[in-house]
């Protein structure tokens, strides 16, 4: 799944164009390198964003199929 298809299915960012934009001006980073919107996410990948001043990091811990409104947790804050 695509870097800005699982921050809006995670519910990360509410929509997928912001995901794709903050992707575009290298504010998505996995694994220490700024990433496109078309990066393919793994388990294990650690994901930095960062908001303004703030940075948030977590780890992928599951891709989901489909979407839906009953999500398991597919990340953990770190």
């Amino acid at each position: 799944m695509r870097i800005d298809k699982f921050l809006k299915v995670a519910r990360i960012i509410k929509r997928r164009t912001i995901a794709n934009e903050m992707a575009d001006m290298g504010r998505v980073i996995v694994n220490g390198k700024q990433v496109k919107p078309s990066y393919e996410v793994k388990i294990g990948d650690i994901v930095e964003l960062k908001f303004g001043e703030k940075i948030s990091k977590f780890e992928i811990i599951e891709i989901p199929k489909v979407q839906g409104k009953n999500m398991p947790e597919m990340i953990k804050l770190l």
